[in-house]
């Protein structure tokens, strides 16, 4: 069953109130943050969440194999680290994060979720710095929860590797849209990253992040302006695209963007920038700021 892309604080906070976070509904903090913000969500969350919420770590739930930060897990990885957390495949999960976006990393999981075949996530609209504006309860209490049985199945066609984008800068098949700032993007303020200079990939289009944001709320911004953005940006939502950013995670927010506009399914260079800059020819790195 699908569940609608984002639910309301009041709507969570009825259904906290009224008991019915369990087996059938499952609270996750996603939240993570880049080393520069110098926050540290799980020491976070043990001092402050959303009651009956359980912490999901991306870092912790990614494929360890690989040298570039929190890629997709495995199928049987991702089944046990939820099972853990009493999700089954009947289980309403909403995702948020504490972020002062009010979004951050939460659409990430979002993504994972519908990507290893389990449609029934939200987000919850706004965060916790909206949760917390609305004045609903936020505890330190940790909740455990009794393990559950989960089967994942990857949709591998909305996963994209570095040969794939680099195939699609030939065809030109797919548009790749970027979530990063315009100053990474164009190449003339730093990567958070160490030796990871900013630019990139040939052909690839903007639209940052916090653009789908109301800064002041927190809460995503109305369809209307969503598809404006696209338009803007010169995204056609009629043509399939692709979503990338530093490492996978920002780039959900354009995912999700897409599919409250009405075209679910978006796919996603895990590898994102911190894998292009490391294996791409200097040509397919593009930057105003590079060096001649």
């Amino acid at each position: 069953m699908a569940a609608r892309a984002l639910v309301a604080a009041r709507w969570l906070a009825d259904a906290v109130k009224s008991n019915r976070v369990g087996p059938n509904l499952r609270i996750l903090d996603a939240s993570w943050y880049l080393p520069k913000m110098k926050r540290n969500p799980r020491e976070e969350f043990e001092q402050t969440h959303i009651p009956g919420a359980s912490f999901f770590d991306i870092d912790e739930c990614c494929d360890t194999s690989s040298e570039f930060d929190h890629m997709l897990p495995s199928e049987v990885d991702f089944a046990d680290y939820v099972g853990n957390l009493g999700i089954g495949n009947n289980t309403h999960v909403v995702v948020y994060d504490a972020s002062d976006f009010g979004s951050f990393s939460a659409p990430r999981l979002w993504w994972m979720f519908r990507v290893f075949g389990h449609n029934s996530v939200s987000v919850l609209d706004g965060g916790l710095k909206n949760w917390l504006k609305e004045g609903h309860p936020v505890t330190k209490k940790h909740y455990k929860p009794e393990p559950a049985k989960f089967n994942a199945a990857i949709k591998k066609q909305w996963v994209k590797t570095y040969e794939d984008v680099l195939n699609n800068i030939k065809t030109g098949e797919f548009q790749v849209v970027d979530a990063r700032a315009n100053g990474r993007f164009r190449g003339v303020e730093p990567e958070p990253r160490a030796n990871t200079e900013p630019g990139h990939i040939p052909g690839s289009l903007n639209m940052p992040f916090p653009s789908f944001i109301d800064p002041s709320t927190g809460l995503e911004r109305p369809e209307e302006e969503l598809i404006k953005l696209f338009g803007q940006a010169g995204v056609d939502l009629q043509k399939p695209f692709w979503v990338t950013c530093g490492s996978g995670v920002t780039a959900c927010h354009i995912a999700l963007a897409a599919h409250l506009c009405g075209h679910p399914g978006v796919c996603l260079y895990d590898g994102a920038w911190a894998e292009w800059f490391t294996r791409a020819a200097p040509e397919h790195v593009i930057s105003e700021g590079k060096q001649p």
